[in-house]
């Protein structure tokens, strides 16, 4: 049989953690096992262990990759509104606090999906959880600083701190709880929804 090669290996170990990404948020790190993941990434059980020591690794891995893109998006919504934090941050708001991100877990931001996760599994999943919190802090009260600079808005660098704080939970809080009641209430879920948009995009 012929050795794979350096260059499929990380193509496999890329299709395990896209697979793992879906299925986590999805269902949960507890929700889904090692042979369907596999199963999902089209490949065998046993080829796991070529790239992960154990399901708790792949679930670091998992957290890191998921807050990575997500900042990435971030970074893309400030660059494509460079004159106007403002019209960023309502980009970010509309894209976020949307039925198509409460509908679809799989394919969206690891802190509203895996927020339970990280609490359960221990330091380093906390640790990781911690990171892309930090760095979606730090962007968000970036962004309230340009705003304020661009309004003539007094705003000091500790309370954009806090402002962004408060902003960020509030987006991911309205997603979790419009979740919990989309299938048994949801018309109030599109209210959670609605009712946060327009709280957040205020001032």
């Amino acid at each position: 049989m012929p050795r794979i090669t350096r260059e499929q290996k990380r193509l496999n170990r890329e299709k395990i953690v896209g697979a793992a990404g879906a299925g986590f948020r999805l269902r949960g790190i507890d929700g889904i096992g090692i042979e369907e993941l596999m199963k999902s990434a089209g490949m065998t059980h046993g080829g796991f262990y070529n790239h992960f020591a154990s399901k708790d690794e792949l679930a670091l891995e998992v957290l890191h990759q998921g807050f990575t893109d997500s900042l990435g998006a971030l970074e893309a919504i400030r660059e494509a509104h460079p004159r106007s934090a403002r019209a960023a941050l309502h980009d970010l708001v509309d894209g976020y606090v949307t039925a198509e991100h409460r509908d679809h877990p799989e394919a969206g931001c690891a802190s509203a999906a895996l927020a339970a996760d990280a609490g359960r599994h221990g330091h380093a999943a906390q640790a990781e959880y911690e990171r892309g919190l930090n760095g979606y802090f730090k962007s968000i009260a970036e962004m309230l600083l340009e705003r304020a600079a661009q309004t003539g808005t007094e705003l000091s660098p500790a309370e954009a701190r806090e402002r962004a704080v408060g902003l960020f939970c509030q987006m991911v809080g309205s997603l979790v709880v419009s979740r919990a009641i989309a299938d048994a209430a949801p018309a109030l879920s599109d209210e959670v929804l609605a009712t946060n948009r327009k709280q957040l995009k205020k001032g």
